[in-house]
Order: C-alpha cells, then structure tokens, then sequence
C-alpha cells in the first residue's frame, strides 16, 4: 500500500504524551454499556472469552476491541481532578511522527472518500476526530479508554480511540498479517471504526440502539453482528474509492498483497476463530463482530462492489 501521498487529516488529537497517567477511576473493570435487552454496540468487540481464555484479561476489557458505535452508554463518569491531565489543552492537528502520520494520512484518505460519496447524495460529510493515546485515556464511552481493548468508536463524542500498540498485536498476537502488507492491514482497522462513524452520521446506529433494548442477549447480538459487518463492508467502500481516486492522480495506492492481508486480519478476528482459539469450541449465539467468512465477505463485498446499497447487512438474507 502506497499511503504516504495520501491526504494527512488534521482531526488527530494526540494523547501520547500522556503516557503514565493513572486514571479511569480505579477498580476492576470501567462500565462498558452493557445493559438493558442485550449487549449494547458502543466499545464491543470480539467477545470476553478472548480475553479470558487468550489474554488474562478482565474480560469486560475485552470487550471494547476493534467494536463500534452506539450502544447503551453509561453516564460519563470524569476523573478525579487530582488525576485529571489538562483537557483544555489538546488540541487536534497533523502529527509528524512516522506511526501518526501514517493514522493521519489513513485518516485523511477516509475523509474524502466520504466527504464525496455523502456529497453525492445531498448531504455533508462532519468526519469523526480520531485520539491516538498510550495506555490509557478518558473516554465518553464508559469510564476511560485502555490499550487492552483495542480501537474502538465511542458515537457519544464522535471519536475513535485507539492505541498503536493494536497494530502490534494483529501481526503478532492474532497473526493477521505479514510484513509490509500488515500497513493494509492497519488501515483496515480504521476504516472499520470509521465505519460505524458513517453508520452513526446515517442514523444507523441510533435506530439500532432503540431496537436493542427491546431484545433479549441473543437477539440482541445478531443485530450486533449486521452492525459489524456492515461497518467491515463500508471499510471495503474505503478502499475500493480510495484506490479509484489515487488511479485518477495516476499514482499507486493497492498494491499486490494488501488485500490479502485485509481478509486476512478480517478471518483472524471472526467470532468463530477467537472462540475456537479461547475454548475450543464455537458458540455462534453469543457471536458479536461476525465469522470469519463473514467478515470477509462482506469487506470483499464493500471493495467490489463500492456502494453503500451493497453493504446493507439489515436487510440481507443472508449474512
């Protein structure tokens, strides 16, 4: 992937110099909305038996990775004003390390494929402010943001939170990519929180939170599923407009391998796999983010395809 004559966004708020702070209130776990009918969509992802069969982790942590939008959250519950790091301050901007140029760049890329595709229905495109961090950070989506839980969207500020340490563990935790095509890979991840950000901005997620709380777990989860999967076909929308718009300037963007390495990380993080991985054994009723054939699928969809007509999970019969 040629990504470096991409766009930079500036709507990156860079965290990492809060490193250390010691936040989130204290105690185990930090109120990830869950609650009402079932599992809520803000913070989910993968399922708790990773955590707990893989990682060791708490796993109410696990459950905010690479998950997305709406859901039922929690009132905000601040930091302590001891602890608390000086808010006031940040600012959002370009940053000028290789590892945030990369995310402002990817970042960038994703705001104009949607600033067009929403331009050419009439409406206007507001992108979501992304917040690079490093261990852990506040959040409106529960308590705080910690690095176990991977990228996540929280629809209550409009913000995707992520630590970079993620793209370490796809590579080498979850093996879901190789080498140089693992910056595809990472990409992927963006675009897929960025996702449920136009699922947000479209009154997906919204709808769907309503629908939520009037459904038991089970059900509830399925129609977690299509939100997942429809934000993995709008991450293949991404890319098949991004690599469209770069063959327009003459230059590069896709190259051999990087789609491979998309479904590749997208099979790595089914339901099924992570189930598997965790206990041996698959329970499709407690499924959250999809199978692995699913998630595949429908980035395949969303890149071949390039419409958001196409990634209409909700009304697809079959998932």
């Amino acid at each position: 992937m040629r990504w470096e004559d991409l766009e930079q966004s500036s709507n990156v708020e860079d965290r990492r110099s809060e490193e250390g702070y010691a936040g989130g209130g204290g105690g185990g776990g930090f109120g990830l909305p869950i609650g009402g009918g079932g599992m809520g969509i803000g913070t989910i992802i993968l399922i708790a038996l990773v955590g707990w069969g893989v990682f060791g982790i708490n796993p109410l942590v696990l459950l905010g990775m690479l998950g997305g939008g709406g859901g039922y959250q929690q009132p905000y519950q601040p930091y302590p004003q001891t602890n608390r790091p000086n808010t006031e301050a940040r600012r959002t901007g370009t940053p000028s390390d290789e590892i945030g140029g990369f995310v402002s760049r990817i970042l960038g890329g994703t705001e104009a494929v949607w600033k067009d595709v929403f331009a050419k229905d009439g409406q206007t495109y507001r992108p979501p402010v992304l917040v690079l961090y490093r261990g852990v950070t506040d959040a409106r989506c529960g308590q705080a943001a910690q690095s176990a839980m991977g990228p996540f969207y929280c629809p209550v500020d409009q913000k995707i939170y992520l630590d970079t340490s993620f793209f370490r563990e796809i590579e080498s935790r979850f093996h879901g990519c190789d080498g140089k095509a693992c910056q595809f890979a990472q990409a992927y991840v963006i675009a897929h929180e960025v996702g449920h950000h136009v699922q947000n901005m479209l009154g997906i997620l919204p709808k769907v939170n309503r629908e939520q709380r009037t459904l038991d777990r089970t059900e509830a989860n399925r129609l977690q599923v299509r939100v997942e999967l429809q934000a993995d076909c709008f991450a293949g929308i991404w890319a098949n407009r991004e690599n469209q718009r770069e063959k327009d300037r003459g230059k590069t963007f896709i190259e051999p391998g990087d789609i491979e390495a998309a479904l590749q990380t997208a099979a790595a993080i089914g339901d099924d796999t992570l189930q598997r991985k965790a206990t041996g054994r698959v329970v499709p009723d407690s499924f959250t983010h999809g199978s692995s054939e699913q998630r595949q699928r429908w980035f395949e969809t969303g890149y071949q395809q390039g419409s958001i007509a196409a990634c209409d999970t909700f009304k697809a019969s079959r998932l």
